[in-house]
């Protein structure tokens, strides 16, 4: 559907998550995206069968779309995949979150609506005025703030939340940014293509959002996510994004 704003949704083992978080997406995007809209869901060959589930949940829910990937290739990748998906079939907005209700679907509307106001990227932030985190225990949010607060100040940034996951980019910036040659996953990955845009003079609009811990299964964070931050984020300030 050319003209019409995607939700790129990247899954692996959200058998539990995947059916309420693509029906309450849907709603939204069906009342703040008249122009028409398309959900993707990017499937890492879950082995608890939600390639499976998402499959037969397209039959109910026209927007949505499924792409399968053999075996677990990471977030970073995942996203490129649908980014390409989406630039490819004409899509006007690209948006992303997670897959488990830790970003509330009803922000979606506010994040779209901030691209229409003037923003190139808008990046739902738990570290401005009126977005917070509940949920999580003292040293996950320190892992967080310091995530970000790190990255921004290797990188000279004044974007609060760089590690997060929760956006909305017109199509232009994905456009520019030269999404093949991004290497980046997992907090990283957000960290450097929010860079990339800034370098290309985007304007970024940080929407303030309550970030809550997953309704259920597991985390995919693990330490080998935070230490490719580290490493990462000092290299793109070398190569210039």
């Amino acid at each position: 559907m050319p003209g019409a704003v995607w939700l790129i949704l990247p899954t692996f083992d959200e058998a539990e998550n995947i059916e309420a978080l693509v029906r309450a997406a849907d709603a939204v995007l069906a009342a703040a995206a008249p122009e028409g809209h398309r959900i993707l869901v990017v499937d890492d060959d879950s082995p608890d069968g939600t390639g499976r589930i998402a499959d037969a949940l397209a039959a109910d829910v026209g927007a949505l779309r499924v792409l399968h990937r053999a075996g677990r290739a990471g977030l970073g990748p995942a996203y490129l995949a649908g980014f390409a998906r989406a630039l490819e079939e004409g899509a006007t907005h690209v948006m992303e979150m997670d897959s488990d209700f830790s970003h509330d679907p009803a922000d979606l509307a506010r994040l779209l609506d901030a691209t229409r106001g003037g923003a190139d990227v808008a990046l739902g932030s738990r570290y401005v005025p009126g977005g917070g985190v509940s949920d999580w225990s003292r040293r996950r949010r320190l892992v967080s703030r310091g995530g970000s607060w790190y990255a921004r100040r290797v990188l000279g940034l004044g974007v609060r939340d760089l590690t997060g996951g929760f956006k909305c980019f017109r199509a232009e910036v994905l456009r520019a940014v030269d999404l093949p040659t991004v290497r980046s996953q997992g907090y990283a990955f957000q960290v450097e293509l929010t860079y990339r845009a800034i370098r290309q003079g985007f304007r970024v609009r940080e929407v303030p959002i309550t970030f809550r811990d997953r309704r259920h299964g597991t985390s995919k964070m693990n330490w080998q996510i935070a230490a490719e931050a580290v490493i990462m984020v000092p290299g793109l300030r070398q190569r210039g994004g």
